[in-house]
């Protein structure tokens, strides 16, 4: 247990409630409240808050659609996800809206600040203007022709084929996706807030903040592409908060929205007397803050958010924790194969403590994305939830109940054996602290291995049939039922229903961190029932036919992991000979090739480090992907790709030509 008791604020990032949670959400949401759930059994203080993110032009333009208020589509829909939330055991100490007194007033203070010491100005700019609707359009409300690749019908900040970024004036033909019509240029004056200054201070902030080298290597591409001054205003109409001094001007979306954080908090101090706001939100006060985001909006929460927090006089958070998307059977989620599953729909059809648990047993504290196979889903669930930690109490329980009258025995048989349990705390609770939780799982999956083992060995049913032997089965189902225990405590972040389920079998009233160490011993327990059932493949099946998208489509309908042929048609495959290949300085897994293609030089970089080594490379043949767009890294611009397959790790096979392919051939 640790010496001193911490002061902990953590968030997840605002949920924006223009539409109802589906599973991807859910990732974020159970990956903090199994982190929060760990801090307070460790004894430390550790709050939990949250809020929806209601404003902004998409919030607005789907109310219109819908023909009800802003206010009202974002209230019914944060009744859905604070009613999910509950059912997932997402355990806020508060959870408000952005759309409130305290997120106003402390956003215009922030504001006001800013501009005191002069990091706020305005400055007239042009932006895309739909006549016909009558209003300036945010940048993904306007859509065409990518001009780097030419690729249509692709957002106007942003081609999600070649990876060009630009301004929706950049775009070939581009179209309001409001009104289908052209949109005009128009200018108008708007609030910046600068960024730009405050590169050295988030840098020392970055240094302190302890964040994951991923972050770490992303910031580090933002600081040398040059931070940028941010446009913190938007005109009318818009649904949000209006800028103090002005008729038509309103706080951008992102910058109210992370405001959402000390505001959710600010509510909850004044119902908690026990709180003190600035403690938490003004320097030099020895608490901390944690926030838990997704990696795709690392920019907002790791250079705008601690720099604003810096100029208007507040505390920066202790760190941000990003973590990766969610896939569903290795795919991005589709409605056509109906994988994009509302959490209302699991929810429906299967137990919410089967995906918190499936989830830590995926979740590290990396940035990668999560994979939810379906079929690997119920194999685990069952194997190690059922078969291995509620099977320890079920073939334990009947025993101490029927014969015995629920009383355990005052010594454990095998004291050395409950020691390995008991040891093995601190090395789970690095991991819980360290976001590591598939090591976790792996860990207590482990004991419950070891402790149906045991069982296995001494076969109390066979010794109950010898009534000389009754003591002994006392003895050790008491040793099964309290290595059971010790497993309940540590998934207990995890699980909490089902621990809750535990505690009360075993006839105890409060658990912490360090109960797992010390035995349950001489107490007598209530009757056990069951506290998880098998998941059954028709649950999985039918939740998976509610989610599909019926249409009257033909099944060769393209989805967004599929192209046409005359997409395939457009890449350039061509022979090259590798004529220099070398390490990369600060890179695990890249190698720097030297390519010949005959006709030109191409400088490219492949993750291949872990299945070749450099002097084996030289000389050799592959396929290149000729017509990639260049991409620039942090360690140089990358003019194509090799191709390559295989898992990973050592297991990477590069694609060669046939004997007698020259450098520059195409590929057939």
């Amino acid at each position: 247990m640790p010496d001193k008791a911490r002061k902990i604020l953590v968030t997840s990032a605002l949920p924006y409630v223009n539409g109802p949670p589906h599973m991807g959400h859910m990732v974020e949401y159970i990956q903090t409240d199994i982190w929060v759930r760990f801090q307070k059994l460790r004894g430390h203080s550790c709050i939990y808050v949250c809020a929806s993110d209601v404003h902004g032009t998409p919030i607005m333009l789907k109310a219109r659609e819908l023909g009800v208020t802003p206010e009202e589509l974002t209230t019914t829909n944060s009744e859905e996800f604070i009613k999910v939330f509950e059912a997932f055991g997402v355990d806020f100490d508060n959870y408000h809206t952005t759309h409130s007194p305290e997120n106003e007033a402390l956003t215009v203070e922030m504001f006001e600040a800013l501009r005191a010491i002069g990091d706020i100005y305005t400055k007239t700019i042009e932006q895309a203007y739909d006549e016909k609707e009558g209003m300036f359009l945010p940048d993904r409300f306007v859509r065409g022709t990518c001009p780097r690749c030419k690729s249509e019908d692709q957002d106007g900040d942003a081609c999600e084929v070649c990876g060009a970024t630009y301004t929706p004036e950049d775009l070939i033909e581009p179209v309001s996706v409001i009104s289908g019509t052209t949109p005009v240029k128009r200018e108008s004056e708007h609030y910046f807030f600068k960024l730009s200054e405050y590169e050295q201070r988030l840098r020392e902030w970055m240094q302190d903040a302890t964040l994951d080298k991923n972050v770490i290597s992303k910031l580090e591409e933002w600081f040398e592409a040059g931070l940028k001054d941010w446009d913190i205003s938007r005109d009318a109409p818009y649904f949000g908060f209006r800028i103090p001094g002005t008729e038509d001007k309103y706080f951008y979306v992102w910058l109210d929205a992370p405001v959402g954080y000390p505001a959710s908090f600010k509510h909850l101090c004044e119902r908690r007397p026990d709180l003190d706001f600035d403690e938490y939100w003004r320097p030099g006060h020895d608490t901390e803050v944690f926030h838990f985001i997704g990696k795709d909006i690392m920019y907002f929460h790791t250079l705008f958010w601690p720099a604003v927090l810096q100029g208007a006089g507040f505390r920066t958070p202790t760190s941000v924790y990003a973590h990766g998307f969610l896939t569903v059977n290795g795919q991005k989620m589709s409605k056509r194969r109906g994988t994009f599953i509302m959490a209302r729909t699991y929810l429906d059809n299967l137990n919410p403590s089967y995906l918190r648990y499936y989830y830590a047993a995926k979740l590290g504290p990396t940035i990668e994305d999560i994979d939810l196979n379906l079929e690997d889903f119920i194999a685990r669930v069952n194997s190690d939830l059922v078969g291995k930690f509620v099977n320890i109490a079920s073939r334990c329980a009947g025993f101490i109940g029927k014969r015995f009258d629920g009383k355990l025995t005052d010594a454990l048989p095998e004291p050395e054996l409950f020691a390995e349990f008991a040891n093995a705390s601190e090395t789970i609770a690095g991991h819980f602290t360290n976001r590591e939780y598939s090591k976790a799982m792996r860990i207590i999956m482990s004991l419950a291995d070891a402790a149906n083992r045991y069982i296995d060995a001494k076969k109390p049913w066979v010794m109950i049939k010898d009534e000389a032997r009754l003591d002994e089965v006392q003895a050790v189902c008491t040793q099964g039922l309290n290595m059971f225990r010790s497993l309940a405590i540590y998934l207990a972040p995890v699980i909490p229903v089902v621990a809750d389920g535990a505690q009360a079998f075993l006839g105890e009233e409060s658990w912490n961190w360090e109960s797992a160490s010390s035995p349950l011993l001489g107490a007598t327990i209530n009757k056990f029932t069951p506290l998880l059932t098998r998941v059954e493949q028709q649950q999985v099946d039918n939740m998976v036919d509610q989610s599909k998208e019926t249409t009257g489509e033909p099944q060769t309908v393209i989805d967004d992991n599929t192209i046409s042929i005359d997409d395939f048609m457009k890449v350039d495959l061509r022979i090259a000979r590798i004529d220099e290949a070398n390490s990369v300085e600060g890179a695990d897994k890249l190698l720097a090739l030297t390519l010949d293609l005959g006709d030109s030089t191409r400088k490219v970089f492949a993750g291949i480090k872990s299945a070749y080594d450099v002097e084996s490379l030289i000389g050799r043949q592959v396929i290149v992907v000729a017509n990639l767009a260049p991409r620039k890294m942090r360690f140089g611009v990358s003019e194509g790709m090799v191709l390559a397959a295989g898992p990973g790790g050592e297991d990477i096979f590069l694609l060669s030509p046939d004997d007698g392919a020259e450098p520059g051939m195409r590929v057939k």
